[in-house]
């Protein structure tokens, strides 16, 4: 295992930016950055000739594509994972063909009951071999992220049975059977924090919880099925390293902000100064360029848009990304100018500010 901390970070731009201090140059990364819209993803895929879940399992693979976007120049690595193969030892193996399914979805308290808890050390080994090889093979040069699944969003992909569409499985269990969904956000809560614990223990210096599905929860859904179980993974893991949360599509900050995450993951629905105007000038933010902009606009609107995102976060407590993953066709030369124009963009007047962050 490598302590967090073990050694000094040569750019630690993002976590400086996620305790909400100041930056010379706003840090940048994408979420999904390593993998499908990367030319030489394609070609490590068909190097090693796995199916996607035995792709996930593979040290040397998963190490190779992690660093992948290394030289492109971005400021931090995130281990080349999926939120799903975590819930494989609870009993609720997914595989890919090509997006991913279960083949007896969890319904039931009774199905429910049949998950197991587990200890990440011993049933995710290969987790804890690809982050603690990533980090000595960056030997200090970038920050590594670790990341999961939040509880709603596994839960989603639990009852679906699949990619969550419209929910309604998921919102039959929640209106009908809401003792059975607390159940079960209660175990996936337990494994989830053993998990992100596991991820730092091997090597993680900032962890990622991704409720990709909040954008089918209401208010006041999300605050009875979402928010709680966040809070609880996010106290469990306070002291350790900045916890980063990301709500797919989800515009209630203040819901968000009641998490305990240390920096948001915002939409493009509002800008950063927008987001603190309503949070606080303090709180770290995480964004928003939009995914949909990056894969359809010139390369024009793609710098106009990472200039006024950057201008809006001050170089302060900011760090540059997206509003939500990479999508599957924007073309490489965009992404590639996505971080081309985040390292060119600066703030100027905001430099040398000095910003407590609470």
């Amino acid at each position: 295992m490598i302590a967090a901390n073990a050694c000094v970070t040569a750019n630690d731009l993002l976590l400086r930016a996620a305790k909400g201090q100041a930056t010379e140059r706003t840090p940048v990364w994408m979420m999904r950055q390593a993998g499908r819209t990367d030319p030489k993803y394609l070609e490590i895929r068909n190097r090693f000739g796995l199916t996607l879940e035995k792709l996930f399992r593979s040290v040397d693979a998963s190490v190779e594509i992690s660093l992948l976007p290394k030289r492109i120049g971005v400021d931090a690595i995130i281990v080349f994972q999926d939120i799903l193969p975590p819930l494989a030892p609870m009993g609720a193996r997914f595989v890919f063909r090509p997006g991913p399914v279960l083949s007896d979805p969890i319904r039931t308290e009774s199905d429910v009951q049949r998950l197991k808890l587990y200890d990440p050390a011993e049933r995710l080994a290969y987790v804890g071999e690809i982050l603690s090889t990533l980090r000595k093979e960056l030997d200090g040069s970038l920050p590594l992220l670790g990341f999961a699944g939040a509880p709603f969003t596994l839960l989603s992909f639990l009852v679906e049975g699949s990619t969550p569409g419209e929910g309604s499985h998921i919102f039959h269990l929640l209106k009908s059977e809401p003792k059975t969904a607390r159940l079960l956000l209660a175990k996936l809560s337990e494994v989830t924090a053993r998990y992100l614990r596991y991820q730092i223990e091997s090597g993680a210096q900032a962890v990622q919880l991704f409720e990709s599905t909040a954008d089918l929860l209401s208010e006041d859904l999300y605050r009875e099925f979402a928010l709680p179980y966040q809070q609880e993974i996010f106290d469990r893991l306070a002291g350790s390293v900045p916890r980063i949360l990301f709500a797919k599509g989800f515009d209630s900050l203040e819901l968000m902000n009641r998490s305990g995450a240390d920096v948001l993951g915002i939409s493009s629905a509002f800008s950063i100064s927008e987001a603190r105007q309503r949070l606080g000038q303090d709180k770290a933010i995480q964004g928003n360029v939009s995914n949909r902009l990056l894969a359809t606009g010139s390369l024009e609107e793609i710098e106009s848009a990472v200039r006024e995102c950057i201008a809006s976060g001050g170089s302060r407590g900011h760090i540059l990304n997206l509003d939500h993953g990479l999508l599957r066709e924007t073309p490489w030369e965009n992404v590639c100018h996505f971080v081309r124009s985040a390292k060119e963009a600066s703030a100027p007047s905001s430099v040398g500010a000095s910003v407590s962050h609470h």
